[in-house]
């Protein structure tokens, strides 16, 4: 395939949204990495994408959908509703994985004062309790992901591969019939080892995430025990939860 063909392709990918991750790209054109990167370059030049860590972003990701701050306002009434019940499942005295996102810090801003141990990967839910007497936090080692505050990469997923815990509360990008995803190789990376360190999982997401299948999957509907979403949730997903043997919180 010649360059000019390849990145036209891969600016169609980009389209769709979400990460581009080198080694995916390299695979499905049959090229190196360094060509991939090249290409990632041009296209960088002319505007078209923003390169990141492993990969590139739409140009306006980085100040808009990879943006913590701009998802934390996003849906705001249904994360709040989402965040109390799915703290509500937590018990004192229990070790919780949280994963980033902003709809896993609306679980952590109520879990501000609770007598658990807390593992995360994402800096502005550690922040939440950085003047807690009763609840004791761990943060991952690894790569900063810009904008996004999170923790990735080889050392995270060495650090969470040697950690358990009573649960993990964990986002997502999508959900479909086929499973869990999310935007990010790097992300779905340390998603994978804090679902094989918890004894129990719990995916929240507003229903937007629902019917739309993200970059990268993650794992299948089964890998949760419960799904807490908001009540707008069409009836068809959570019968799909529900078949998979998931329980379905709607708040």
């Amino acid at each position: 395939m010649r360059a000019a063909e390849r990145q036209l392709k891969i600016q169609e990918t980009l389209d769709t949204g979400g990460f581009l991750d080198v080694g995916q790209l390299g695979r499905r054109f049959s090229a190196s990495p360094s060509t991939i990167r090249r290409d990632l370059m041009r296209l960088e030049r002319r505007g078209v994408l923003q390169r990141v860590h492993g990969g590139a972003v739409p140009a306006q990701a980085r100040e808009d959908r990879l943006d913590f701050a701009v998802r934390s306002v996003r849906a705001q009434a249904e994360k709040a509703r989402i965040g109390k019940a799915a703290a509500a499942l937590v018990e004192d005295g229990q070790t919780v994985i949280l994963d980033g996102g902003s709809t896993v810090a609306a679980v952590a801003r109520n879990l501000v004062g609770r007598r658990i141990q807390i593992i995360t990967s994402s800096l502005p839910i550690a922040e939440l309790f950085w003047d807690s007497r009763t609840t004791e936090v761990t943060l991952t080692g690894g790569y900063l992901y810009p904008r996004l505050g999170v923790l990735l990469g080889p050392f995270c997923e060495e650090m969470l591969g040697s950690l358990s815990a009573d649960l993990l509360v964990m986002g997502v990008g999508g959900v479909t019939e086929t499973g869990f995803s999310n935007s990010n190789t790097l992300i779905v990376g340390s998603e994978r080892r804090m679902i094989a360190a918890a004894r129990a999982v719990i995916v929240v997401a507003d229903h937007a995430k629902f019917g739309r299948r993200a970059m990268v999957d993650l794992a299948p509907l089964d890998v949760a025990d419960v799904v807490v979403s908001n009540r707008e949730l069409e009836p068809r997903f959570a019968e799909l939860l529900e078949r998979a043997g998931v329980r379905v919180i709607l708040a």
